[in-house]
């Protein structure tokens, strides 16, 4: 076998007798406490091995995440990657488990496509989807992610990404309805709350969510038709009153919002009124922003379906909902999202999931070990670090030498740190 990174190996037990790879150790040890639950019972030990590899290598490798750069630093042959990769692995569970231990006290789920670059003529789902960075529709692939989103720390963790397949007889926005209808159980688990992007405040989306059990917040459009609800006596002649006239967004009737926050930089107004587009009532919230001189820079509608929520609340739901974008970021920039080296749906769907779920670990370890609460996230330097420890393993393992003293110790944590970036 050729001189290479046995990464394979990083699953099984000499990882825990060397201190270099405790932080290594700990990955795993999660990776393998999440694989011990009842949802995974049917994994063979091979498989959760596998798994455990898998993601030490979306963790550690740097260049692209394909099945020839696998080959090359695990001492497995390409093909032991490909055929995995085609085998199904429920990574929502997995994900869920994993959230479901962090204890977070305000979440809500995040949805949010994302488009993933792809050339050739036969992968699955090739079509043109939309581009946020290029501002147009592209070719390429897209991927529906799923995100529970820490409202209080403002982070977001990785739950599920479905690949947009060809669609035929129906719509874009039916086939998102339909995911969220497939997958809403594993969202209840952590949240009743859906947040996405103004392109989803549409009736059906809306319907979909409701029919559920669940709840939706999201930015409506700013020229939205909305009325205000009529709160007067009945006259006692004819159909009694419903509404009281549209509502000017710029001029709100004081008579029937309230603020609610007042700041320098915020002002939030807050009122129950009916929405054309929804036909029905929602919890409307005006949030208005001003510049340090005191100008208005924007006005922003936000509308969620629960009347009881609190207008601050969900505006800051909402606005917490970018996160899951810094992890499309992350993802893209650090494990390789873009880069799978598959056409086939399986293996396209193993990748995505893969490296997204990199992140959650990453973020995981991060909240266990940071100093204080604004210590910063950084992929960059996560991904440093675990390079630097995979080569520390192979040095020391090549050359017998011993990491548990006191001088080598110093010395390796040292390394460990070799090329981060300050915070």
């Amino acid at each position: 076998m050729r001189n290479s990174l046995v990464i394979s190996n990083l699953s099984v037990i000499p990882i825990r007798k060397i201190m270099i790879t405790n932080y290594y150790a700990n990955i795993v040890s999660l990776i393998y406490s999440i694989l011990s639950d009842g949802r995974f019972k049917s994994l063979k030990g091979c498989r959760k091995k596998f798994i455990a590899a898998a993601l030490g290598c979306f963790s550690s490798l740097k260049g692209k995440k394909n099945f020839l750069n696998f080959g090359r630093f695990t001492g497995q042959r390409e093909q032991y990657f490909r055929a995995n990769f085609e085998q199904k692995f429920n990574f929502q569970a997995f994900n869920t488990k994993m959230v479901a231990r962090q204890g977070i006290q305000k979440c809500a789920i995040a949805f949010d496509p994302s488009f993933i670059p792809k050339s050739g003529k036969k992968t699955y789902g090739l079509g043109p989807y939309w581009s946020g960075c290029a501002k147009k529709a592209k070719r390429g692939l897209e991927i529906c992610g799923f995100a529970a989103i820490d409202v209080g720390l403002r982070t977001a963790f990785h739950l599920n990404a479905i690949q947009t397949p060809p669609l035929e007889n129906t719509t874009l926005l039916d086939h998102y309805c339909q995911i969220v209808k497939v997958n809403y159980l594993y969202f209840k688990e952590l949240s009743n709350y859906l947040v996405a992007d103004a392109y989803f405040s549409k009736k059906p989306m809306v319907d979909a969510i409701r029919s559920l059990g669940m709840h939706f917040i999201s930015r409506l459009r700013n020229d939205a038709s909305l009325q205000y609800l009529y709160q007067g006596a009945y006259s006692g002649k004819g159909r009694p009153k419903t509404y009281a006239g549209k509502v000017n967004v710029k001029q709100p009737d004081m008579n029937f919002f309230r603020l609610i926050l007042s700041t320098e930089e915020l002002k939030i107004y807050n009122a129950t009124v009916y929405y054309n587009a929804f036909k029905q009532k929602i919890n409307l919230s005006i949030a208005v922003f001003y510049s340090k001189e005191g100008k208005e820079v924007a006005r922003k509608l936000y509308g969620a379906t629960d009347l009881e929520m609190d207008g601050v609340e969900a505006v800051n739901f909402y606005r917490a909902r970018f996160q899951i974008e810094f992890r499309y970021r992350d993802a893209k920039q650090h494990c390789g999202l873009n880069g799978c080296q598959a056409r086939s749906k399986n293996k396209l769907d193993f990748h995505f999931n893969a490296a997204l779920t990199t992140v959650n670990l990453a973020k995981v370890q991060r909240l266990k070990n940071r100093k204080s609460e604004r210590e910063p996230f950084s992929m960059a330097n996560y991904k440093t670090q675990c390079n630097n420890m995979l080569m520390l393993e192979l040095f020391i393992r090549r050359f017998a030498i011993n990491p548990n003293t006191r001088k080598n110790q110093k010395i390796i944590n040292e390394r460990c740190d070799y090329g981060l970036i300050a915070a």
